[in-house]
């Protein structure tokens, strides 16, 4: 009898493991993108960048954080220097360590890390208003890290050391957190140091779960829906397919697709809205590296990407198809 139940076990095991390495080492459903153009390097003259963090496109143009330079430069699709947004300091309408961006409402919204607060600018470079302070309270910030901006203009906002996620209206008052405010967990809907936030065209919203190498979606009305990256999206890092080794960034295209940095792989992976993995790509690196750190994605199927340790912006295409 025990013979007999060990034998059907391991007929089990053997079925199942077919499953099991789709589930976890997927196929590439798309092709590849292909690198178009790229600009940059280091340094603090117009169109150069000193570890560049973030970036949005919009109307044509590109918006990238030049982060130590403590500014946003803006640039046309074809890398062409146009003009600068903000510069280094404290007081309001300044930048410290400019993170991801989000623009929507004919706005620019910065995440700025080391003040504590989202920085607001007309996408002209017009400073507009400051969003929070720092702190562990309700509307308060320690780090932020992203912002993404709903359609009636309410806050999204990675919080990065209060290891939480805080919607805010577009004032700041507070509304509700995903998260226990200072401590990290892997379960759904906790985190471990999130870094970046994404809405969907119906509202659902999407966490770059940094250290937990994973993404988590909630639904609009803050229901947890799903998670991926790696097995059971357990905070397991490695460089397959689908896993993460750190997520710094997460975009959805105009067709719903999901786009996410993997910093200390140097790619960009894209999943279907529900997490299937489609395709990856990025910079091949000499030596140990962290490249693709921003992801953001333009209506024309264009991948803009900030490239951290090359100090550079990225544009990539896929040959046939699109996001």
């Amino acid at each position: 009898m025990w013979h007999a139940c060990l034998f059907r076990s391991a007929v089990l095991v053997i079925l199942l493991l077919p499953l099991t390495a789709c589930a976890w080492f997927p196929p590439e459903r798309e092709a590849a993108y292909e690198l178009l153009a790229s600009w940059g390097g280091k340094g603090d003259a117009p169109g150069r960048f000193n570890e560049p963090t973030g970036i949005a496109v919009a109307g044509g143009e590109v918006f990238v954080s030049d982060a130590r330079n403590g500014r946003i430069q803006v640039f046309d699709f074809d890398g062409r220097f146009l003009r600068q947004i903000g510069s280094a300091g404290e007081e309001p309408g300044k930048l410290g360590r400019p993170m991801n961006l989000a623009i929507a409402r004919g706005e620019l919204y910065v995440a700025d890390y080391w003040n504590d607060r989202i920085e607001v600018f007309s996408l002209a470079g017009e400073y507009r208003r400051s969003i929070g302070t720092s702190g562990t309270g309700p509307g308060q910030f320690n780090a932020p890290g992203g912002v993404a901006v709903g359609k009636e203009g309410d806050l999204f906002v990675a919080d990065f050391y209060n290891q939480r996620v805080q919607h805010l209206r577009p004032d700041g008052r507070f509304v509700r957190q995903w998260g226990e405010t200072g401590r990290t967990g892997w379960t759904a809907g906790r985190f471990s140091y999130p870094t970046d936030v994404a809405l969907g065209a119906d509202g659902t919203l999407y966490v770059a779960d940094g250290y937990n190498d994973r993404i988590q979606v909630f639904a609009p009305d803050g229901t947890f829906l799903r998670k991926w990256g790696g097995p059971f999206a357990l905070n397991i890092h490695g460089p397959f397919r689908g896993w993460f080794a750190t997520v710094t960034s997460v975009a959805v295209g105009p067709r719903g697709n999901i786009f996410v940095a993997d910093f200390y792989n140097d790619r960009v992976q894209k999943f279907s809205a529900e997490g299937r993995f489609l395709t990856a790509f990025g910079s091949t690196p000499r030596g140990p590296a962290h490249s693709a750190i921003a992801v953001a994605v333009a209506s024309d199927g264009s991948v803009f990407v900030a490239n951290f340790d090359a100090h550079r912006v990225e544009r990539w295409q896929q040959p046939a198809g699109g996001p």
